[in-house]
């Protein structure tokens, strides 16, 4: 793990502002201890509102949300999880559970997962094993069906949870590319993803500085980071796929595994033979690790190098506890090639490759399309639960139509939701820019909060008491007019306010019992609000 006092004069721009009253008013940081690990903190929001409820949320932000402070990004998080290693050298959080151990991480993401709440809250239905334990997550992690990427070089991590049975997750892409973008601007985006809900966050960097960028970012990362390694490997011989080999990958994934990156996308799944069958598609390969696998396959005809040493790039990967996400080389690119043979060709070798990396106590999860319409989202999950062992699936999206350039985050958001209610665990974010450009801090946010809400009616759908307790908090707030308690609740508590304000923004108009859609005289609520009160006031 590299010191980043080391490199911190490659940092120009190394400060700014983030104004946490601004976007969270009326909130604060809380501290659930462990039962187990009784120095443990577990940390989460918690919203106050006008009527005395205090509503606890799940938190992705780290320190930053503790106070409105000037961030250094020179200085780096406070490695706080390694005191709690179970050993000197660490094993994979499989391997523990494969041996029966509760970790710490595991009894931390089983009390972030409840969100300090002890009942179900007049659910109607739920699908949860409610209220999570340590135990049913070391179950569902010794079974195969979740992860937590937890690089043991990544020790300023909050351990978070990816898998069906658990709150789904969204992860957010930045990356610097070889015509925009510079070191602190990536590493600004990251602190401001987290601030907006990102669980993870993918550092797609195929520009200058790869290394030194990614060190920034991890250590001022409280999420798990993600990389897809071939990047820098390509970057390493010049951009020339041909000149790839296996010596200059695994250079690079041991490279990434010692910084502490915490999940690597490998596309080790884009065998020789499944090229072929992209020949006639509309759009061809869309990845660019697919494509640049195909490419080194066909260049040299010989099969995929990273399929054939996946053994090794296990055993790398068991050293660190970095987890897998094995990518989908060759998903669809346009609705046209949905579902077709060569996207469930490699999914099925994906199913193959996960048991290679249990048997290496290698946690995994599988990466998903891409382009898929409303009526074959279904089908993706049922193949990928019946032949990957039931691993968590990972999805982009998927798009549900084509034509929606500038508003891609939500024609993806629709059908994000759509797979997430039928299983999927993590939801890789679209932002507005995509097919387009590099997004910027308000792609960012804007592709968050759109993956946020596909998230959280996935949740609520299938029954998590939290998601069911804000939500009706925010409908109780609504009926009894206590308009900052709806901004505070809101997943967005900025716009909300903005839009109340643009035609009502006098403080009288917070206590006020209508808005300016329906006015003082037709605004349903309040008449509904007086024929209770006329009833009450009649029945003898």
């Amino acid at each position: 793990m590299t010191n980043i006092g080391e490199i911190m004069n490659k940092c120009n721009s190394s400060t700014f502002n983030l104004n946490l009253d601004k976007y969270y008013p009326n909130s604060h940081k809380i501290y659930h201890k462990g039962n187990i690990y009784k120095d443990l903190l577990v940390s989460m929001r918690q919203i106050k509102l006008s009527n005395g409820e205090l509503v606890p949320v799940y938190d992705t932000s780290g320190n930053y949300t503790e106070t409105n402070k000037i961030i250094d990004i020179n200085q780096g998080l406070a490695p706080n999880r390694k005191k709690f290693y179970l050993s000197e050298k660490p094993l994979t959080q499989l391997a523990y559970a494969k041996k029966g151990i509760i970790t710490p991480e595991m009894e931390y993401v089983a009390i972030r997962e409840n969100m300090a709440l002890d009942v179900t809250l007049g659910a109607s239905k739920t699908k949860f094993n409610y209220p999570i334990t340590p135990e049913f997550v070391r179950e569902q992690i010794l079974q195969g069906k979740a992860i937590i990427p937890a690089n043991i070089n990544h020790p300023e991590l909050e351990p978070m949870i990816i898998g069906r049975n658990f709150l789904v997750k969204v992860n957010a892409n930045i990356g610097n590319s070889a015509v925009s973008s510079s070191l602190s601007e990536e590493v600004e985006k990251l602190i401001w993803a987290v601030t907006w809900g990102a669980d993870t966050v993918m550092d797609l960097s195929t520009g200058k500085d790869i290394s030194i960028t990614r060190e920034y970012i991890i250590r001022n990362s409280p999420v798990p980071i993600g990389t897809v390694p071939i990047y820098q490997a390509l970057e390493k011989v010049g951009g020339i796929a041909e000149d790839l080999s296996w010596e200059v990958m695994r250079e690079v994934l041991i490279e990434q595994a010692k910084q502490g990156v915490d999940y690597f996308t490998i596309h080790a799944g884009v065998l020789k033979e499944h090229i072929p069958l992209t020949q006639n598609r509309v759009t061809g390969i869309v990845s660019r690790g697919g494509a640049i696998m195909a490419k080194w396959c066909m260049a040299h005809n010989k099969q995929n190098f990273l399929y054939t040493n996946f053994s090794e790039i296990c055993e790398i990967m068991q050293q660190y506890d970095v987890s897998f996400s094995l990518g989908d080389g060759l998903r669809p690119g346009c609705i046209a090639d949905a579902n077709d043979e060569a996207q469930f060709a490699e999914l099925k070798t994906q199913g193959e490759l996960n048991k290679i990396a249990y048997s290496f106590d290698v946690q995994t999860m599988n990466e998903g399309p891409g382009h898929v319409p409303l009526d074959k989202i279904e089908e993706n999950m049922q193949k990928q639960l019946s032949w990957c062992n039931e691993a968590p699936f990972y999805t982009l999206g998927p798009l549900v139509i084509d034509f929606a350039a500038g508003y891609d985050h939500i024609a993806s958001a629709i059908g994000a939701a759509n797979i997430a209610n039928y299983g999927c665990a993590m939801l890789c974010y679209v932002t507005p820019k995509e097919h387009l450009g590099l997004p910027n801090k308000k792609d960012v946010k804007d592709g968050l909060i759109a993956y946020k809400i596909a998230a959280f009616a996935a949740d609520l759908a299938k029954g998590h008491p939290a998601a069911y307790y804000r939500n009706l908090q925010m409908s109780k707030a609504r009926f009894e007019f206590r308009w900052d308690d709806q901004f505070n609740l809101s997943i967005d508590p900025v716009v909300a306010r903005e839009f109340h304000d643009e035609t009502l923004p006098k403080d009288a108009a917070k206590s006020a019992h209508f808005c300016s859609m329906c006015g003082p005289k037709f605004c349903s609520m309040k008449i509904h609000q007086e024929i209770k009160n006329f009833s009450a006031a009649n029945i003898k």
